[in-house]
């Protein structure tokens, strides 16, 4: 996968998501459509939290976690959604910043965006804004944010190395990278790391603990901490096997064999 071209991996992880942001305005919010809600680990959010939402936020979270669990947010902080995707953890941490603070959300996918700012507008919230861009390129400036969060993102992205640098270029000195994400606690077959599918679906791109903390030590972080919150057996994964674009030809039961107990839902920490 490393040899595919970043706008390749581009076009296919905005495709997957801008077609969950239209099955969510398009589906009676009673019911969630199959792939809506259902994702890779599923957000983890306290009822008390998500009751005064819209029904839209809630469903199209498609998250590995609950960042906004992970900082101790403040009223007046700056912060910034990578991939924010239908607003979920923008609303939840305008909320807790207040009127004197800010929350930005960026995502690169129109239709995503066309549905956070409806949710927005939905919720009555004014301190929020959701800003079109890709995470490897934050139309930030340096040093302007107090908090970084996201929610199963940073494994979609081509380039990571990138992504991570510029977090820590628009975060204060201080300031804290908290984020869930997906993890590799073993690394894949070369035939596995090579679908497109299995990428989209927050699998093969997602790198090895190891290595996440190595890359946010190299672009200057401090303080990391992993913590592995939930490992995906084998029957979890094969739940989603279905919502995943996968050859017809490829031998499932070997796959499921391969990836039991390889990857993993994770909270990671970190100080710029």
């Amino acid at each position: 996968m490393a040899e595919r071209d970043a706008d390749t991996i581009r076009a296919a992880v905005r495709e997957r998501y801008a077609a969950a942001a239209t099955a969510t305005q398009a589906t009676c919010c009673d019911e969630p459509p199959v792939d809506i809600g259902n994702g890779f680990g599923a957000a983890l959010y306290d009822v008390e939290e998500t009751g005064t939402l819209p029904s839209a936020a809630v469903l199209s979270s498609l998250g590995c976690g609950n960042p906004t669990a992970l900082a101790d947010l403040e009223a007046g902080q700056i912060v910034l959604d990578l991939g924010s995707g239908g607003g979920i953890d923008v609303l939840l941490s305008a909320r807790r910043v207040g009127p004197t603070g800010h929350v930005y959300g960026l995502d690169m996918t129109p239709e995503m965006l066309d549905l956070a700012r409806r949710n927005q507008a939905e919720a009555g919230i004014e301190n929020a804004e959701f800003l079109s861009g890709t995470i490897e390129d934050i139309p930030l400036p340096d040093a302007s944010v107090d908090v970084i969060i996201s929610n199963c993102v940073i494994n979609l992205a081509a380039d990571k190395t990138s992504v991570l640098a510029e977090a820590h270029r628009v975060l204060r000195p201080g300031g804290l990278f908290a984020v869930s994400d997906v993890v590799l606690l073993r690394p894949l077959s070369a035939q596995l790391m090579q679908l497109m599918g299995l990428w989209t679906g927050c699998v093969s791109g997602a790198l090895l603990d190891a290595e996440y903390e190595e890359s946010l030590d190299a672009v200057g972080f401090h303080d990391i901490d992993i913590e592995i919150t939930h490992v995906h057996d084998r029957s979890s994964l094969a739940s989603m096997a279905s919502q995943l674009e996968l050859p017809v030809e490829l031998d499932i039961d070997a796959t499921l064999d391969e990836i039991d107990g390889a990857i993993a839902n994770a909270f990671i920490r970190a100080r710029r």
